[in-house]
């Protein structure tokens, strides 16, 4: 399995996991000017994504927004997007990708706000530091 950071040539495999992911989790899927604003976050590093390949195949992928952490006046991330084939699944692919992910955007720390179904897998994967609740606006 090789990590590493997607860029915009790799967007075709990126669509598709965004595809996917969607379907499997129940949300409409994105359009055409949704594939384009993510092509420009992209490009303006805006979010960063991480993959996991096999050969030629995007088969794992997570992403990373920076932010900057006052209570350690470091980078931190907010980690989303994150997606593994199914039949790629408990083969350690996740826990690799999301340390390759957390050391290839630079950021001291991750936090991933998640549905409570989810948690376990997050405790998992090393997510374990609770932080109260996550609540969004807008």
């Amino acid at each position: 399995m090789e990590y590493r950071r997607l860029t915009g040539k790799d967007l075709d495999g990126l669509w598709e996991m965004q595809l996917a992911y969607k379907a499997e989790i129940g949300e409409a899927e994105p359009s055409g000017p949704d594939r384009e604003r993510l092509r420009e976050a992209v490009d303006r590093d805006a979010i960063r994504f991480c993959g996991a390949w096999d050969g030629a195949r995007l088969v794992g992928v997570c992403s990373v927004t920076l932010a900057f952490s006052t209570f350690l006046y470091a980078p931190s991330g907010i980690f989303e997007d994150f997606y593994i084939r199914p039949a790629y699944r408990h083969k350690g692919i996740a826990r690799e990708l999301v340390r390759f992910a957390r050391q290839e955007c630079g950021a001291c720390t991750l936090t991933v706000g998640c549905a409570d179904c989810d948690v376990p897998m997050y405790e998992a994967l090393g997510f374990s530091i609770p932080l109260g609740r996550l609540l969004a606006f807008g």
